[in-house]
Order: C-alpha cells, then structure tokens, then sequence
C-alpha cells in the first residue's frame, strides 16, 4: 500500500510541473489585444488559465493528501522499530557515563634532533 501512495506521490508531482510550465505568465494576455492568436484555443476564450489553474490546484490537493498519508507510514513504521528492542536514549546515555575512564599518560616533549636548527627547551 505504501509503494501505491508513493508511486501516486511522485506521479502528481511530476503533473504538477507539467502544468506550471504549460501555464502561461501573467504579461501573456497583453500580446492578445493585439491581434494575436492565442486568445482562440481549444479551451476556450479566457485561454488555458482557468483550466490549467484548476488542474493544479487539484494536483496539489493530490500531493497534500498523499504527503499525509506517507507521514502516517513513516509514523506507524518508527513505532514499530522503535518496538524491535531498541534501547532507549537514556538507556545508552545512562552506559555512557558509566565506562571506566582511560588513563592519561605523560606527555613528553619530542627531542629535538641532534642536527637540528631549533633551540631545545631546557
């Protein structure tokens, strides 16, 4: 069911982009006044914009729903993992602080060699 809803997911936001770049700018009309022929087109006089506005708004409806429901999968599949024996933050917090801490050792100051230019500290 989830692989359907995703499939679902992808394919309407592939529509999405499809019909914002099929749509036109806003400074489009203008070219129309002027003799141009965009403004006969198979949708209609008012051109493509309300139909195409339409079909996306209902697309992104699409993509909010299907958004929901995958967030809802996700939900219920970190509650289930977080069943399959997990230990808990404070678990793994709480053995943190109780290891043993390593021993330091002494630093030494690296001997300079014998041929060498810098002045060792003495």
């Amino acid at each position: 069911m989830e692989t359907l809803v995703l499939v679902a997911h992808v394919l309407l936001a592939i529509a999405v982009i499809a019909l914002v770049l099929l749509q036109q700018g806003k400074g489009a009309e203008a070219g129309a006044a002027f003799g141009g022929g965009a403004s006969q087109t198979v949708f209609g006089s008012q051109g493509t914009s309300s139909f195409l506005g339409r079909m996306t708004a209902v697309m992104a409806a699409g993509i909010f729903a299907t958004s929901f429901v995958l967030a809802v999968f996700a939900k219920n599949k970190a509650e289930s993992i977080g069943d399959a024996g997990i230990p808990a933050a404070e678990v793994i917090e709480s053995s943190a602080s109780q290891e043993p801490e390593l021993p330091v050792l002494e630093q030494q100051a690296p001997a300079a060699p014998a041929d060498s230019d810098v002045p060792t500290a003495e």
